[in-house]
């Protein structure tokens, strides 16, 4: 059954359930188990015992993903529990000015915090909330700032959990570099770029527009805590550690830092290699988990002896962290076994698909844009960018590396950056998606209410990545795409400014 038209069936049963329910770790299963069987010849004990085998192999050869987001979690639990955090939103408090410097500060803060999406949007709504809320400023505009600068800086961030997840989700036998394919997306993920170049816009012109302009308006009416978070408003200044500003900021600086150097050590960077040759031949997974052991080191150290949280607090931390990211892991599990499954040792999706497309290569050129489309539908069904980029990244490799080099050279890049953009964009537009519901939670926003006034701004981000993707296949170059991207974008903007009054400066 290997590398016939059945070897299409995981993947297209995986996006249809996953489109139809709204559930991906089902999904995900019955794809998978629908590939076993029909690689096993239908023999169910077999499938079953293929299923495992393929996660066993994929889980061990990426373990060290799994330890980074569990000591993640973890990291994060903690910094929580010790009120640094809230001690950073008083000081904060004191020395803004305005509306928009307290904005500003909130998207440059989550900009700074580029490690993970989950991380960020907790964080920078803690901290800034109480902030932003001495302001008057719109709840909802808060929980957009933060949804702008969480997902969008992650997928273009070389360190973070994200570029981790996407460099292996490439298919075994690639040969290719997940790190440096990663860092070659960077520039080419007009989703991501343009979101935050449209989020400075509206923080600095103040023009909200479509729905989240009528809350604007009636935020700068009557501005009053939604009733279900006023409780926690209250409690919130007499809750937590004793932490200092200090204890936040360290703890980010030596995971940052470390990631930083874990990644270049494990490069050769101590063996003589240049910095460039360091980063492009890391084990970036290895030096997330080195990273993370560290920082988690330290800020025993830093809390523990201080009393910033006592031990019982500590441990606990330990296991509110690990549940914290099971979601995240078990899609990632899941989504590497989909992509066992279809690899050349199984079904072999590449070699089929890649045959009929290679007979038909002057549809190549319209690739990028479809990419873009079908990831924005897929993680706006699901709610989940990983899941989305694991199931599509290994089917644009089944295709572009069976096209004729040249054309799959160009290609590759910009098909998976489209993927990369697409998968953020739909997550920022799902009221399911964990980033949206944790944006909504760290702006203490009603969650509808959130979804409803980004939905028009990630649709006028959208429509200008869908002209700049046209453009990038049609000529094969990822920065002309760019360049039109941000000529749309830019025009949207003059008409912006030129239509809507500003409301909220």
């Amino acid at each position: 059954m290997e590398n016939s038209a059945l070897s299409m069936l995981p993947p297209i049963i995986t996006i249809i359930l996953a489109l139809a329910t709204k559930e991906v770790y089902t999904s995900l299963i019955v794809g998978i188990f629908v590939g076993a069987m029909i690689f096993t010849g239908g023999n169910f004990l077999e499938s079953i015992v293929t299923f495992f085998e393929i996660m066993e192999n994929k889980v061990g050869g990426n373990v060290n993903i799994l330890v980074f987001l569990v000591i993640l979690g973890i990291l994060v639990a903690i910094i929580s529990k010790s009120g640094a955090t809230r001690a950073y939103g008083n000081w904060a408090r004191s020395v803004i000015s305005g509306k928009r410097s307290a904005l500003g500060l909130t998207a440059f803060l989550g900009m700074l915090i580029f490690i993970d999406d989950y991380f960020n949007c907790l964080t920078v709504g803690t901290i800034m909330r109480p902030v932003t809320d001495k302001f008057k400023i719109c709840r909802a505009k808060l929980a957009y700032v933060i949804d702008a600068t969480a997902a969008p800086i992650c997928i273009i961030a070389p360190v973070s959990s994200w570029a981790a997840a996407v460099g292996s989700s490439l298919p075994e036998g690639s040969l290719v570099d997940g790190f440096l394919l990663f860092l070659q997306t960077i520039p080419f993920n007009l989703y991501a770029i343009l979101t935050m170049l449209f989020m400075a816009f509206i923080v600095v012109t103040g023009r909200d527009f479509a729905t989240m302009g009528a809350e604007v308006r009636k935020n700068n009416e009557h501005f009053e805590i939604p009733e279900e978070y006023k409780d926690a408003a209250s409690e919130e200044q007499n809750t937590g550690g004793n932490g200092k500003i200090v204890d936040l900021i360290l703890p980010l600086i030596v995971l940052i830092s470390v990631c930083i150097y874990g990644m270049l050590y494990t490069g050769g960077i101590n063996e003589g290699k240049s910095i460039s040759d360091a980063f492009a031949d890391c084990d970036a997974s290895k030096a997330l988990a080195l990273g993370s052991f560290i920082a988690l080191i330290f800020i025993s150290l830093l809390y523990l002896p201080r009393k910033v949280v006592n031990f019982t607090e500590y441990y606990e931390c330990y296991s509110q962290g690990f549940k914290a990211m099971v979601p995240a892991i078990f899609i990632l599990c899941l989504a590497w076994t989909l992509s066992g499954i279809c690899s050349d040792s199984y079904l072999n999706l590449g070699g089929y698909v890649g045959g009929i497309v290679q007979e038909n290569a002057s549809l190549a050129m319209f690739l990028p844009v479809i990419f873009f489309v079908v990831s924005i539908a897929l993680a706006f069904a699901t709610g989940t960018s990983w899941g989305t980029f694991g199931i599509l990244i290994p089917i644009a490799f089944s295709i572009l590396l069976n096209l004729p080099a040249d054309v799959a050279e160009n290609l590759l890049v910009i098909c998976v950056a489209a993927i990369l953009a697409g998968s953020v964009g739909g997550d920022h537009a799902s009221p399911i998606s964990d980033t949206t519901i944790l944006a909504s939670a760290g702006a203490q926003c009603h969650h509808i209410t959130h979804v409803g006034t980004q939905v028009p701004y990630v649709l006028t981000v959208s429509s200008c990545c869908v002209v700049g993707y046209l453009v990038a296949g049609v000529t094969q170059s990822g920065w002309l795409g760019l360049g039109v991207s941000l000529a749309c974008l830019a025009v949207v903007m003059i008409i912006i400014r030129a239509k809507v009054p500003a409301i909220d400066v």
